[in-house]
């Protein structure tokens, strides 16, 4: 059979196919000559521009809108920082932040800390799965009545914190009443993933992890809610805290250091990682970050505690604390280094041009959890 008449048979398909679907359009072509479900409308950025990178190895990346993300890791991990900082950069592009708590555990001074404008931020206070996916398919159905243009996005802290309805009038002592979560969650997921993947809407979940017990080989680690969330999610970051961050001397804790694995990744290269300082009166350190990539890649010279890299043919010298000072000083100079720490941190492989010889192997399963 040739080309074109292949073609041509496909076009017929998807015009048979789109006339039974009448209110939904189901064949699509994937030529780029109109828009798709399998199109990435646009990214809202973590607040490190390290970790964008990672997720979805791009310029101006970050986590994709119309799709789900789970941020999962242990108690204070930045789970919740990570998550109020993309709620945070959703109202800079001028969208509407939803943030729909189950923990109890914020407070308006803290989201005010990590730039939140609090007074247009939509904050919703349930306590059981049925009422989050409730409220999230209210959510999803009015602004497809009132405003489908606007860029919003809905954070979930934490899907392990909350209850089923099950469990609230439960007798602990019984068994199988726990199960009923996993099980109201995957109803839940195979719709909302639906209803908000043609819709500029990115669905966020933060999710606590939870050891195994009795595993003695793979990943010991799984999270609450059961299986679908992990399977429903375009991305699953997992956060560890990597150690204090201390000043003075007295050693006070003013942060943390953070890594950030990509788990699962549809949006670009899974397994990659990103390290940023988290810091509890500010959030994420972005430019801290950004100097760390630079002198990984040896992009500039470091002398004891002064650095130097050459901008417009001339050195540019500073100590880490200037760092930022020197970006504003210098026009141009902060999208000149972005443009560096892009080149280095995306990742171009082609597997084509590599032979056995050229790969290394471990034991280590992908995705075995």
């Amino acid at each position: 059979m040739s080309i074109s008449a292949k073609d041509e048979l496909a076009q017929v398909l998807a015009d048979n196919l789109n006339k039974q679907f009448k209110d939904t359009k189901v064949a699509y072509f994937l030529d780029g000559s109109n828009a798709t479900p399998t199109d990435i409308k646009e990214f809202i950025s973590t607040g490190s521009s390290i970790l964008d990178l990672a997720i979805s190895n791009r310029p101006n990346g970050g986590i994709a809108v119309g799709r789900i993300t789970e941020i999962n890791g242990l108690e204070s991990s930045g789970k919740s920082l990570i998550g109020t900082h993309i709620l945070s950069e959703t109202q800079k592009k001028g969208g509407l932040a939803v943030y729909i708590d189950t923990e109890t555990s914020v407070s308006r001074e803290w989201l005010e800390t990590i730039g939140v404008d609090v007074q247009n931020l939509l904050y919703l206070h349930v306590e059981t799965v049925e009422d989050i996916f409730q409220c999230i398919e209210n959510i999803v159905t009015k602004i497809r009545e009132s405003d489908r243009e606007r860029l919003v996005t809905i954070l979930v802290d934490s899907l392990a914190g909350a209850s089923t309805k099950v469990e609230m009038e439960a007798d602990f002592e019984k068994d199988g009443w726990a199960t009923s979560k996993a099980i109201i969650v995957s109803k839940a997921m195979r719709k909302i993933t639906q209803m908000i993947g043609r819709e500029r809407i990115a669905l966020v979940f933060t999710n606590q992890l939870r050891q195994k017990l009795g595993v003695m080989f793979g990943d010991p680690w799984t999270t609450s809610g059961g299986k679908a969330l992990p399977f429903h999610s375009s991305t699953r970051i997992r956060l560890k805290n990597m150690g204090q961050i201390k000043v003075g001397t007295k050693k006070d804790v003013i942060g943390m250091k953070c890594r950030a694995q990509i788990i699962k990744n549809r949006l670009g290269p899974p397994l990659r990682h990103a390290d940023f300082n988290l810091y509890f009166d500010s959030g994420i350190d972005d430019k801290g970050s950004w100097l760390q990539v630079l002198k990984d890649h040896k992009l500039l010279k470091v002398a004891g505690a002064w650095y130097t890299l050459e901008y417009k043919g001339k050195d540019v010298k500073f100590q880490s604390k200037d760092f930022e000072k020197k970006l504003e000083e210098h026009d141009g100079l902060k999208e000149h280094l972005y443009d560096l720490i892009c080149e280095a941190s995306i990742l171009k492989y082609q597997s084509v041009d590599l032979g056995i010889d050229d790969v290394e192997y471990t034991d280590e399963v992908v995705g075995d959890e």
